[in-house]
């Protein structure tokens, strides 16, 4: 049990750091954050972004490919250390990220709609 609550604090703390580390501005002229705020991409309950307007720009659509291919690696990585599945560290990284996102931006709701958080 106590082996249990160790991984499950070091998954948590890792989780977070990667995703502070993801989130910083990178080389295709717009930024994640400038792209949230814009309402152009949203956080899914999978734990990687979505497009929230179809008619976004490329580059703010290769941000997102980008950045989910990075967090999926790093859940590829988390849950082999942890010898869970990617899908529940994908869940948990949904849940974490969908908290964080600030009151306004976008996230998507169990039922695919996307809904400005309250």
């Amino acid at each position: 049990m106590r082996t249990q609550n160790r991984h499950h604090k070091t998954f948590a703390i890792v989780l977070g750091f990667i995703l502070l580390v993801l989130t910083p501005l990178l080389a295709f002229g717009v930024t994640l954050d400038d792209a949230k705020q814009q309402g152009l991409l949203g956080e899914r309950p999978d734990g990687y972004l979505g497009l929230v307007k179809p008619s976004a720009s490329s580059k703010t659509v290769e941000l997102m490919k980008d950045i989910n291919r990075k967090r999926r690696d790093v859940y590829k990585g988390i849950a082999e250390k942890n010898n869970t599945t990617l899908s529940s560290v994908e869940a948990l990284a949904g849940k974490k990220a969908i908290k964080k996102t600030p009151s306004g931006q976008f996230i998507m709701q169990s039922d695919g709609e996307w809904i400005p958080k309250p």
